[in-house]
């Protein structure tokens, strides 16, 4: 609804406040006999009253929706039949027990064409019609919470819409389950709890009133008694004492009390509603209390501006409601799968499916796009394959493996086994490659990595599958299996590859890379000096070397004539070794990137067909097959958006109506 559409509404809602309690009711109050009031005053509010009717006929509370109601509660044998019978001008249920035992709901419509009532009840699996007084309740006396509806359609009653609920008792009588009190405690609470709620709350006025189960229980829920309205019944059994309660109210009745007379014995309605005039314009007692506050047709009216009220405060919320869970029940079936009936509406399902995978996951492992995760840190793929490559590289050792015991010994002794005929100061390659040996624990840190990023690729990839794929839980099992077999070959080829890596650091000892060269001539600018201590006693053998840090040569001394090989030998070694980590590091890193990349853009989409489309489409033939639960609440969903757009309908009619300046 437009928002101008909606101010209008709301603007006229509190017109039709304003002509409740301008006086104009006064006046309709006036022409009123016996239980009818004025039919010009009906025909302001039936508009209204039709359309929550219509709703309530809707069962739009079944979407969570709540109606504003007149909910009639009262003690066992507090009247509260008799004050109905007074109102509608029939016959309730009546004796002793329980005489209502389903919430009833009454729906009075004043028909001047109708002479006598006409009766229209409305149970749960059907309708009948009936023109004669009934017996609503039929026989037994079990509690039900399953309501029925009776249209009472009569010259003269109000239109009035009330919910009589069955009477407390905390005694059960004979064909009564022992937990009566509590079945009828919680019906009671469950329709007069929400706020929409008005509480017609009737007492005797035998009792005394902060005693009445029936106060309490609306107390419970209505604390301040802002919506309960009290009527006080067989006044001219106890009219002692009535004025102070009904005037004292120490039980907080914030909207007010009505006192009335209810037919006796063989009485007319019409003959009641006089008997009832008369005692309160002559009884000694009753004729003080307030005219305001005595007679049925001061009920009715009552009830009628409570009614008009209640119901043009809560309808710009109940479209409110009824358009946010329209839109909320069909975003969620949209969301649901297509019916499919063939195997080419699968086949069409599943390639749409493949698409979204890919596209989701082409975003999170290959650029970097969080938006469909934002919140979840596990789903940001390419920072979290970052993190392991960072850390697989903070692993590896900055230095040569194996250096340690005294400096350049090692090189020293590989020197001297490796010695043989050679020009002089030559230094042979074997020796060279005896003391780069890549270690045994760097390939077992390359393994652990690769194992560590397809197991998250796996555990990514399957999440993101079966997310796409939640609605055919019959084929979640093969997708999970297609992904697994994908997830084997990707790490038997970083196997391979990782032993390509270490092979070909074996074939041949070589670099283009200008930083080797660089390295090298940083720490051969030290071999002069380093020489020098090795040479000449006289000066100290505590060197500070770059590549080297700080060492001790004097134990080189002895063996002068190889120490000026070692040294070049080891400053070979030193910077070929920052080579070699830098190409371990950037080629596993290439080799994960361009696997992740292959996966999403390509082997992901063939794996999960030879899955599902091999054999003959075995795979998404299962698709076809409705999944437990998604035919069920297809149906739920698309029973709630016809009843929502015909309650959607209802309201937009009379919100319209109330738009129109002056009609309402």
């Amino acid at each position: 609804m437009p928002s101008s559409k909606k101010n209008k509404a709301s603007d006229s809602s509190k017109n039709l406040q304003m002509v409740i309690s301008d006086g104009k009711g006064e006046a309709a109050a006036s022409a009123v006999t016996g239980s009818a009031i004025a039919a010009s005053y009906n025909d302001q509010i039936r508009p209204l009253l039709d359309a929550v009717d219509r709703l309530r006929h809707l069962k739009v509370t079944q979407e969570g929706i709540q109606l504003p109601t007149i909910v009639v509660v009262g003690d066992q044998s507090s009247g509260k039949s008799s004050v109905l019978e007074s109102l509608a001008g029939i016959s309730l249920p009546r004796g002793q027990g329980i005489c209502t035992r389903v919430p009833l709901v009454m729906r009075l419509q004043d028909d001047p064409s109708a002479d006598s009532p006409v009766l229209q009840l409305e149970h749960i699996n059907g309708r009948v019609v009936t023109t004669t007084e009934a017996n609503i309740a039929g026989s037994g006396k079990g509690i039900s919470d399953a309501p029925i509806t009776l249209v009472v359609r009569k010259r003269g009653v109000p239109d009035l819409t009330l919910v009589d609920l069955p009477g407390i008792t905390r005694v059960p009588v004979k064909g009564q389950p022992d937990d009566i009190y509590d079945q009828i405690a919680k019906i009671i609470k469950d329709y007069i709890s929400p706020k929409e709620s008005i509480i017609l709350n009737v007492l005797s006025a035998t009792v005394d009133f902060p005693t009445c189960e029936s106060i309490r229980m609306s107390q419970q829920v209505d604390r301040t008694g802002e919506r309960t309205l009290a009527v006080v019944t067989k006044v001219d059994k106890s009219p002692e004492g009535l004025l102070e309660k009904v005037t004292m109210d120490d039980v907080n009745i914030g909207l007010g009390y009505v006192c009335v007379r209810n037919r006796i014995g063989d009485e007319t309605y019409d003959q009641a509603r006089v008997e009832e005039e008369k005692l309160f314009k002559y009884h000694h007692l009753l004729s003080k209390i307030e005219k305001s506050m005595v007679g049925i047709p001061v009920l009715a009216q009552r009830l009628m501006q409570i009614q008009a009220t209640i119901i043009a405060k809560c309808l710009p919320g109940i479209v409110k409601q009824i358009n946010d869970r329209l839109s909320r029940s069909s975003t969620e079936l949209n969301q649901m799968p297509p019916d499919l009936v063939s195997v080419a509406d699968a086949v069409r399902e599943f390639i749409r499916i493949v698409k979204q995978v890919c596209s989701s996951l082409e975003k999170i492992l290959v650029r970097g796009e969080f938006d469909e995760f934002p919140d979840d840190c596990h789903f940001h793929g390419t920072a979290r394959i970052a993190e392991m490559l960072n850390a697989y590289a903070k692993k590896l050792p900055v230095e040569v493996p194996g250096r340690g015991g005294l400096f350049l010994m090692e090189e020293v002794r590989v020197l001297e086994e490796t010695k043989g005929v050679n020009l002089p100061n030559f230094l042979p390659r074997s020796a060279f490659q005896r003391v780069v040996l890549v270690p045994q624990n760097l390939l077992s840190y390359t393994h652990d990595l690769v194992n560590e990023v397809w197991e998250y690729v796996e555990d990514l990839v399957s999440k993101v599958v079966l997310q796409h794929a939640d609605n055919f839980p019959q084929v979640q099992s093969s997708c999970r299996r297609a992904v697994q077999m994908l997830m084997e070959k990707a790490r038997a080829r970083s196997a391979q590859h990782i032993e390509e890596l270490m092979e070909m650091e074996l074939v041949a000892d070589f670099t283009a890379n200008p930083e080797y060269m660089k390295t090298w001539y940083e720490i051969m600018e030290s071999h002069e000096k380093f020489m020098d201590a090795v040479v000449d006693t006289s000066k100290s053998t505590l060197l500070n070397l770059v590549g080297f840090g700080e060492v001790d040569v004097s134990h080189l001394r002895v063996n002068s004539e190889l120490a000026g090989q070692a040294f070049d030998l080891s400053a070979r070694v030193t910077a070929y070794w920052k080579i070699i980590v830098l190409r371990l590091i950037d080629g596993l890193a290439l080799h994960v990137l361009r696997g992740v990349k292959r996966l999403v853009e390509s082997e992901l989409e063939r794996e999960l067909s030879d899955e599902l489309l091999g054999n003959k489409l075995a795979g998404v033939e299962r698709m076809l097959m409705p999944s437990p639960g998604s035919g069920t609440k297809r149906e739920r969903l698309k029973k709630s958006i016809v009843l929502l757009r015909q309650s959607k309908e209802v309201v937009a009619n009379i919100m319209d109506r109330i738009s129109a300046s002056g009609e309402i």
